[in-house]
Protein backbone atom coordinates (compact mmCIF):
# COMPACT_ATOMS: atom_id res chain seq x y z
CA UNK A 1 0.00 0.00 0.00
CA UNK A 2 1.40 3.45 -0.93
CA UNK A 3 2.06 6.23 1.55
CA UNK A 4 -0.69 8.29 -0.10
CA UNK A 5 -3.30 5.75 1.00
CA UNK A 6 -1.82 5.55 4.50
CA UNK A 7 -1.48 9.30 5.00
CA UNK A 8 -4.04 11.32 3.01
CA UNK A 9 -3.50 15.07 3.20
CA UNK A 10 -5.99 17.91 3.47
CA UNK A 11 -4.42 21.25 2.65
CA UNK A 12 -5.64 24.50 4.18
CA UNK A 13 -5.50 26.25 0.80
CA UNK A 14 -8.56 24.19 -0.18
CA UNK A 15 -10.57 26.49 2.07
CA UNK A 16 -9.38 29.73 0.52
CA UNK A 17 -12.50 30.42 -1.57
CA UNK A 18 -15.19 30.27 1.08
CA UNK A 19 -12.90 31.30 3.95
CA UNK A 20 -12.01 34.63 2.31
CA UNK A 21 -15.68 35.43 1.67
CA UNK A 22 -16.71 34.32 5.18
CA UNK A 23 -14.10 36.37 7.01
CA UNK A 24 -14.72 39.40 4.80
CA UNK A 25 -18.49 39.19 5.28
CA UNK A 26 -18.40 38.72 9.05
CA UNK A 27 -15.76 41.40 9.52
CA UNK A 28 -17.73 43.91 7.45
CA UNK A 29 -20.92 42.98 9.26
CA UNK A 30 -19.44 43.65 12.68
CA UNK A 31 -17.43 46.76 11.77
CA UNK A 32 -19.97 48.53 9.55
CA UNK A 33 -23.00 47.83 11.74
CA UNK A 34 -21.20 48.62 15.00
CA UNK A 35 -19.80 51.81 13.45
CA UNK A 36 -23.26 52.78 12.22
CA UNK A 37 -24.80 52.12 15.63
CA UNK A 38 -22.07 54.03 17.46
CA UNK A 39 -22.31 56.94 15.02
CA UNK A 40 -26.10 57.21 15.29
CA UNK A 41 -26.02 56.73 19.06
CA UNK A 42 -23.47 59.53 19.36
CA UNK A 43 -25.85 61.83 17.50
CA UNK A 44 -29.12 60.60 19.04
CA UNK A 45 -30.14 59.11 22.37
CA UNK A 46 -33.27 57.48 20.94
CA UNK A 47 -32.77 53.71 21.14
CA UNK A 48 -35.46 52.96 18.54
CA UNK A 49 -33.68 55.17 16.00
CA UNK A 50 -30.39 53.44 16.70
CA UNK A 51 -32.00 50.02 16.36
CA UNK A 52 -33.75 50.98 13.12
CA UNK A 53 -30.48 52.27 11.67
CA UNK A 54 -28.73 49.05 12.67
CA UNK A 55 -31.39 46.79 11.12
CA UNK A 56 -31.34 48.85 7.92
CA UNK A 57 -27.55 48.55 7.88
CA UNK A 58 -27.75 44.78 8.30
CA UNK A 59 -30.21 44.27 5.44
CA UNK A 60 -28.56 46.74 3.08
CA UNK A 61 -25.09 45.48 3.91
CA UNK A 62 -25.94 41.81 3.39
CA UNK A 63 -27.53 42.53 0.02
CA UNK A 64 -24.61 44.75 -0.97
CA UNK A 65 -22.08 42.10 0.01
CA UNK A 66 -23.94 39.42 -1.95
CA UNK A 67 -24.24 41.57 -5.06
CA UNK A 68 -20.68 42.86 -4.83
CA UNK A 69 -19.15 39.42 -4.34
CA UNK A 70 -21.24 37.90 -7.12
CA UNK A 71 -20.33 40.62 -9.61
CA UNK A 72 -16.63 40.71 -8.77
CA UNK A 73 -16.17 36.94 -8.66
CA UNK A 74 -18.25 36.56 -11.82
CA UNK A 75 -15.82 38.93 -13.54
CA UNK A 76 -12.98 36.68 -12.42
CA UNK A 77 -14.88 33.64 -13.68
CA UNK A 78 -15.50 35.33 -17.05
CA UNK A 79 -11.80 36.13 -17.37
CA UNK A 80 -10.86 32.54 -16.57
CA UNK A 81 -13.36 31.24 -19.14
CA UNK A 82 -11.99 33.60 -21.80
CA UNK A 83 -8.41 32.52 -21.08
CA UNK A 84 -9.38 28.84 -21.27
CA UNK A 85 -11.22 29.38 -24.57
CA UNK A 86 -8.18 31.10 -26.05
CA UNK A 87 -5.89 28.35 -24.77
CA UNK A 88 -8.17 25.72 -26.31
CA UNK A 89 -7.93 27.46 -29.69
CA UNK A 90 -4.16 27.72 -29.47
CA UNK A 91 -3.85 24.03 -28.61
CA UNK A 92 -5.84 23.19 -31.73
CA UNK A 93 -4.03 25.61 -34.08
CA UNK A 94 -0.42 25.40 -32.85
CA UNK A 95 0.07 22.29 -30.71
CA UNK A 96 3.87 22.18 -31.08
CA UNK A 97 4.27 25.76 -29.86
CA UNK A 98 2.05 25.01 -26.86
CA UNK A 99 4.05 21.84 -26.15
CA UNK A 100 7.27 23.82 -26.15
CA UNK A 101 5.70 26.53 -24.01
CA UNK A 102 4.64 24.02 -21.38
CA UNK A 103 8.07 22.38 -21.39
CA UNK A 104 9.76 25.75 -20.91
CA UNK A 105 7.67 26.29 -17.77
CA UNK A 106 9.06 23.06 -16.31
CA UNK A 107 12.60 23.98 -17.35
CA UNK A 108 12.27 27.22 -15.38
CA UNK A 109 11.17 25.16 -12.38
CA UNK A 110 14.38 23.11 -12.49
CA UNK A 111 13.90 20.21 -14.92
CA UNK A 112 16.36 19.60 -17.75
CA UNK A 113 15.03 20.09 -21.27
CA UNK A 114 14.59 16.42 -22.18
CA UNK A 115 12.73 15.58 -18.98
CA UNK A 116 10.61 18.72 -19.29
CA UNK A 117 9.51 17.68 -22.78
CA UNK A 118 8.68 14.16 -21.56
CA UNK A 119 6.62 15.57 -18.68
CA UNK A 120 4.84 17.96 -21.05
CA UNK A 121 4.08 15.13 -23.51
CA UNK A 122 2.60 12.91 -20.80
CA UNK A 123 0.47 15.70 -19.33
CA UNK A 124 -0.72 16.80 -22.78
CA UNK A 125 -1.65 13.22 -23.64
CA UNK A 126 -3.82 12.99 -20.52
CA UNK A 127 -5.34 16.51 -20.39
CA UNK A 128 -3.70 19.21 -22.50
CA UNK A 129 -6.06 22.01 -21.51
CA UNK A 130 -5.89 21.11 -17.83
CA UNK A 131 -2.10 21.12 -17.89
CA UNK A 132 -1.94 24.56 -19.50
CA UNK A 133 -4.69 25.92 -17.26
CA UNK A 134 -2.86 24.83 -14.15
CA UNK A 135 0.77 25.51 -15.06
CA UNK A 136 0.51 28.38 -17.56
CA UNK A 137 -2.59 30.25 -16.40
CA UNK A 138 -2.58 29.35 -12.70
CA UNK A 139 -6.19 28.11 -12.78
CA UNK A 140 -7.03 25.05 -10.67
CA UNK A 141 -9.94 23.49 -8.81
CA UNK A 142 -8.75 25.14 -5.61
CA UNK A 143 -8.48 28.70 -6.95
CA UNK A 144 -11.25 28.72 -9.56
CA UNK A 145 -13.90 31.41 -9.13
CA UNK A 146 -17.27 30.39 -7.62
CA UNK A 147 -19.59 33.44 -7.73
CA UNK A 148 -22.66 31.89 -6.08
CA UNK A 149 -20.66 30.39 -3.22
CA UNK A 150 -18.89 33.70 -2.59
CA UNK A 151 -22.14 35.70 -2.70
CA UNK A 152 -24.10 33.43 -0.35
CA UNK A 153 -21.20 33.05 2.08
CA UNK A 154 -20.57 36.81 2.27
CA UNK A 155 -24.26 37.68 2.72
CA UNK A 156 -24.83 35.06 5.42
CA UNK A 157 -21.70 35.87 7.41
CA UNK A 158 -22.35 39.62 7.10
CA UNK A 159 -25.81 39.13 8.58
CA UNK A 160 -24.42 37.03 11.44
CA UNK A 161 -21.68 39.56 12.12
CA UNK A 162 -24.12 42.49 12.01
CA UNK A 163 -26.54 40.74 14.36
CA UNK A 164 -23.95 40.71 17.16
CA UNK A 165 -23.68 44.49 17.74
CA UNK A 166 -27.43 44.78 17.09
CA UNK A 167 -28.05 42.40 19.98
CA UNK A 168 -26.09 44.74 22.24
CA UNK A 169 -28.52 47.57 21.41
CA UNK A 170 -31.33 45.48 22.87
CA UNK A 171 -29.34 44.34 25.89
CA UNK A 172 -27.55 47.57 26.88
CA UNK A 173 -28.95 50.52 28.85
CA UNK A 174 -29.25 53.65 26.72
CA UNK A 175 -26.57 55.55 28.64
CA UNK A 176 -24.09 52.70 28.13
CA UNK A 177 -24.98 51.99 24.52
CA UNK A 178 -21.88 53.44 22.82
CA UNK A 179 -19.24 51.84 25.09
CA UNK A 180 -21.14 48.54 25.28
CA UNK A 181 -21.46 48.20 21.49
CA UNK A 182 -17.86 49.32 20.96
CA UNK A 183 -16.37 46.90 23.47
CA UNK A 184 -18.58 44.01 22.33
CA UNK A 185 -17.69 44.67 18.69
CA UNK A 186 -13.97 44.60 19.48
CA UNK A 187 -14.40 41.31 21.35
CA UNK A 188 -16.34 39.85 18.40
CA UNK A 189 -13.67 41.07 15.98
CA UNK A 190 -10.92 39.52 18.07
CA UNK A 191 -12.77 36.21 18.11
CA UNK A 192 -13.34 36.43 14.36
CA UNK A 193 -9.65 37.12 13.75
CA UNK A 194 -8.64 34.19 15.92
CA UNK A 195 -11.15 31.79 14.32
CA UNK A 196 -10.21 32.88 10.80
CA UNK A 197 -6.51 32.50 11.53
CA UNK A 198 -7.02 29.10 13.14
CA UNK A 199 -9.11 27.87 10.21
CA UNK A 200 -6.63 29.16 7.65
CA UNK A 201 -3.51 28.10 9.56
CA UNK A 202 -2.25 31.70 10.00
CA UNK A 203 -0.69 33.45 13.00
CA UNK A 204 -3.52 33.91 15.50
CA UNK A 205 -2.06 36.85 17.45
CA UNK A 206 -1.17 38.84 14.34
CA UNK A 207 -4.57 38.26 12.72
CA UNK A 208 -6.42 39.14 15.93
CA UNK A 209 -4.48 42.37 16.44
CA UNK A 210 -4.92 43.41 12.81
CA UNK A 211 -8.68 43.01 12.67
CA UNK A 212 -9.18 44.55 16.13
CA UNK A 213 -7.06 47.62 15.38
CA UNK A 214 -8.85 48.50 12.15
CA UNK A 215 -12.24 47.82 13.70
CA UNK A 216 -11.48 50.18 16.58
CA UNK A 217 -10.24 52.82 14.12
CA UNK A 218 -13.42 52.60 12.03
CA UNK A 219 -15.74 52.81 15.02
CA UNK A 220 -13.81 55.67 16.60
CA UNK A 221 -13.89 57.70 13.40
CA UNK A 222 -17.61 57.06 12.88
CA UNK A 223 -18.44 57.96 16.49
CA UNK A 224 -16.51 61.23 16.14
CA UNK A 225 -18.37 62.14 12.95
CA UNK A 226 -21.71 61.22 14.52
CA UNK A 227 -21.00 63.37 17.56
CA UNK A 228 -20.03 66.35 15.38
CA UNK A 229 -23.10 65.98 13.19
CA UNK A 230 -25.33 65.59 16.22
CA UNK A 231 -24.02 68.80 17.75
CA UNK A 232 -24.34 70.66 14.44
CA UNK A 233 -27.96 69.59 14.02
Amino acid sequence: MSRLHIHPETHLVDRIGWLRAAVLGANDGIVSTASLIVGVAAASSNTSEVLLAGVAGLVAGAMSMAAGEYVSVSSQSDTEAADLARERRELASQPEFERRELADIYVKRGLDDDLALKVADQLIAKDALGAHARDELGISEVTTARPVQAALTSAATFAVGAALPLAMVLLSPTEWLVPAVSIAALVFLALLGAIGAKTGGANIIRATMRVTFWGAFAMGLTAAIGALVGKAI
